[in-house]
């Protein structure tokens, strides 16, 4: 979504403001936008499309100041043009805002009532008048905002900069992450750690309805009743030097690259090789009296709740239910007593599973969230915080994120399924060995990726393309699927391979190229008969399988993928990386914009 950085240095703060935008350009965005108090005035730079048109911009027409606050906008109120761009700004005040306002059209006919006037399409605009006009009545830019706020519905973070003021900044959120950097007399504010991390380490977590005032000095710190708090100062190990993209051409493929390590990374903080057993967190519950798990996630972190979904109800023999995010607390279910809800998200401020985690936690479910970012609203608001090692994510379609995803989650199981005595300790020992086993057989997988860059090309010229799976290889068709879509526009569906014949089979033929995903497992011989069903209407199987499946059925595909042979419990992790990259070579060949594809955001924190 939306990114926000602002700064109160020491020296010229244009081009800081322009580096730390393209810290944000992962989260997705269509303009944006710098504001600069220079000689005590306001002034703006704008621009849309992509951040080369902003440094063109500042380039020609130079700005100089050393406070200033920066934004890349994801649009959602008005078009993304120019005058939509942000920062927004009447003159007297600036601002830029992630989230988004939801009584805004009523702010605009009150403040339009008081004379004033409305340029953009905006609901951000709103926000920049109403903190004028309670100026314009005498308060202080301090009281001003904290007046404003009352008057706002919806989930925002703001930065906000004011006419005559070169030593003050204001920062609040409610909804939407808002971090404090501390420096050495400069003072930062940012949408995350990454943001921020060439300038500082030291970072505090505004809580859900704080604002900030910001000085060079420091920050005082108010929550929602206007009453002074202290959040605590954390020193952060994320690294500005982490998001390069090395000699990759894309981070996406450096992500998928990266997977071997991340896993193994992952793996290390619950897994004990040696006794292979996995080492939960403390758990806020007992195991033994778990009466169902929810597990809710929006989109590839809801396919990789699916297949935990098989995992937990087989090794800890408990019920799951699944739902996606945007849509659970819709349904206004019961929860039931005893009930834990498990979150999974790569940002931990995606704002529909947000809004799901509070609402199961006022039905007294225990929480566990599985996040990437262990300072995320989500973590900070669970009984359990499960951490995936991933490191930073900038490619918006999620690869190392999915799979260290899987692999905690595989982890989470073995634990619970330990600790409730639904599985031997064998059989714990077997998995716990298996999961070692995956970051070396997904090496094996991206040293052999040739195989895969020369079937893009007939990916490339299709049209509609299906996924097949079962069990746990029906999430990773749907995740191929989702993946194909993403970055390289074309259409793609995953089905459970059983449903076929229930209506998708209507779609083959030669021209619709099927990717089945098929490890050698107990439904291995079930997906043969839907794979022969294709086949014998003309469809073009493209099959993913180990050294088993292909000698059993690689004759009868037009193409065959051999992954290596690995304990069916651990697939899913594996037979993750190969219709990533599938994906990635296709979108290659298109030309389509890899890390940042059109109309996507990294991380969703508006409804």
């Amino acid at each position: 979504m939306c990114g926000i950085i602002g700064i109160i240095g020491k020296a010229e703060v244009t081009p800081l403001l322009i580096d730390g935008l393209r810290r944000l350009e992962y989260r997705g965005y269509d303009s944006a936008g710098v504001a600069i108090i220079s000689d005590k005035k306001i002034a703006r730079r704008r621009a849309e499309g992509k951040l080369n048109n902003l440094q063109k911009l500042v380039e020609t027409d130079p700005v100089s100041g050393t406070i200033g606050i920066g934004h890349t906008r994801w649009a959602t109120h008005g078009a993304p043009t120019e005058a939509n761009a942000h920062p927004h700004s009447d003159g007297k005040v600036v601002l830029v805002h992630n989230g988004i306002i939801e009584n805004y059209q009523d702010l605009r006919k009150e403040l339009a009532a008081e004379g004033h006037n409305f340029e953009t399409e905006t609901d951000t605009e709103v926000v920049v008048h109403l903190v004028s006009s309670f100026i314009d009545k005498g308060l202080s830019p301090r009281d001003a905002v904290a007046q404003t706020l009352k008057k706002l519905h919806g989930a925002f973070a703001l930065a906000i900069l004011f006419s005559g003021h070169d030593e003050l900044m204001i920062g609040a959120r409610r909804g939407s992450p808002l971090a404090v950097g501390y420096g050495d007399g400069e003072m930062y504010l940012g949408s995350d750690a990454l943001t921020l991390a060439p300038l500082t380490q030291r970072i505090s977590y505004l809580e859900e309805g704080d604002y900030a005032i910001v000085t060079r000095e420091g920050a005082e710190i108010y929550d929602s009743d206007d009453q002074s708090v202290e959040r605590e100062i954390k020193l952060t190990a994320t690294s500005g030097a982490m998001i390069g993209k090395g000699n990759y051409p894309h981070f996406m493929l450096k992500e998928i690259y990266e997977q071997p390590a991340v896993m193994g990374d992952t793996l290390q903080a619950i897994l004990n090789p040696w006794n292979r057993t996995v080492t939960l967190p403390d758990l806020p519950f007992d195991p033994t009296h778990i009466s169902r798990i929810t597990i809710v996630a929006c989109g590839t972190s809801f396919y990789a709740g699916m297949v935990a979904r098989y995992w937990l109800e087989k090794l800890v023999r408990v019920p799951v239910d699944i739902d996606i995010a945007s849509e659970f607390r819709y349904r206004d279910v019961d929860l039931p007593a005893g009930g834990v809800a498990l979150f999974i998200s790569q940002s931990g401020e995606t704002a529909d599973t947000l809004a799901a985690l509070r609402f199961a936690k006022q039905q007294g479910q225990k929480i566990i969230s599985l996040v990437n970012v262990p300072e995320s609203s989500m973590a900070r608001e669970s009984d359990l915080i499960l951490q995936t090692k991933a490191g930073p994510e900038i490619g918006v379609a999620s690869t190392k994120a999915f799979t260290t995803q899987l692999t905690v989650l595989a982890c989470l199981a073995i634990g619970l399924g330990s600790q409730r005595g639904s599985i031997t300790k064998e059989t714990v020992a077997g998995l716990c060995q298996a999961l070692t086993e995956v970051p070396t057989r997904a090496n094996d997988v991206l040293v052999h990726d040739e195989r895969l860059a020369e079937l893009a090309h007939e990916i490339a010229e299709a049209r509609d393309v299906l996924y097949l799976g079962r069990g746990t290889g029906y999430p990773i068709a749907l995740e191929g699927a989702l993946k194909l879509k993403e970055i390289s526009y074309i259409h793609a569906e995953g089905y459970a391979a059983g449903e076929m014949k229930h209506g998708p089979i209507a779609l083959i033929d030669e021209t619709v190229p099927v990717i089945v995903v098929a490890p050698s497992d107990e439904l291995f011989e079930k997906t043969a008969s839907n794979m022969q069903e294709v086949i014998a209407r003309g469809g073009r199987v493209i099959f993913m399988s180990d050294k088993a499946g292909i000698e059993k059925l690689g004759n009868m595909a037009a193409a065959t993928i051999e992954l290596p042979t690995v304990d069916p419990f651990v697939a899913p992790i594996l037979y993750a990386i190969p219709v990533q990259l599938l994906a990635y070579h296709t979108a290659c060949i298109k030309g389509t914009d890899v890390d940042q594809p059109r109309n996507l955001a990294k991380s969703v924190t508006v409804e």
